[in-house]
């Protein structure tokens, strides 16, 4: 009832096996008439390592190793989410940059702090909906993430959105300084 799986995320090192063994599996199970299907997956992608500070490939012997629980503890869960997203293609190996997190914590810290002030000022989306610049970028980011988001392209997405922020933090502050001169 479970067969065959949609969708199949894979790392590096287990691809080659895993999907030899699903593959035999299943074509012996099929062959045997109790599968009605001839491969395992509809869809698999390989996903490439985080690799530790030092650009090699994360190790208790080399002491390279980033415990995700540390992360979660001083930056948050969503943090570590969109920081893991926004480091590269999905397929690239990638190497672990503790600025860059740090970084990304900021970012959702001033995301946050500009939702707020948007909210008591005008409720949500008041004062998007008055700026046709920038409801014309916010749909742009829209259709931008929709497309990326099937793709696995999570960095470019991130990315999209990120750049909505500061077009939206540059209008917020141009509205400001029009309030303050007239």
């Amino acid at each position: 009832a479970w067969l065959p799986v949609d969708f199949y995320m894979i790392g590096p090192e287990h691809i080659v096996l895993h999907l030899l063994y699903a593959r035999f599996f299943t074509k012996f199970l099929r062959d045997q008439g109790y599968l009605d299907f001839d491969e395992p997956f509809m869809k698999m992608r390989h996903q490439g390592m985080i690799l530790g500070p030092d650009g090699k490939k994360m190790s208790k012997s080399k002491g390279n190793v980033i415990n995700p629980d540390d992360v979660i503890d001083k930056f948050g869960a969503d943090t570590l989410r969109v920081y893991e997203m926004f480091m590269g293609p999905i397929d690239a190996d990638k190497p672990w940059d503790t600025s860059a997190v740090q970084g990304t914590y900021r970012f959702l810290q001033r995301l946050y702090r500009r939702y707020m002030e948007a909210v008591a000022a005008h409720g949500a989306g008041a004062s998007i909906e008055r700026d046709e610049v920038l409801q014309r970028k916010l749909h742009q980011t829209i259709e931008k993430v929709t497309t990326d988001i099937p793709e696995l392209k999570f960095n470019t997405a991130i990315a999209s959105m990120m750049e909505f922020f500061n077009a939206w933090e540059d209008a917020a502050k141009q509205h400001e300084d029009s309030a303050t001169l007239s």
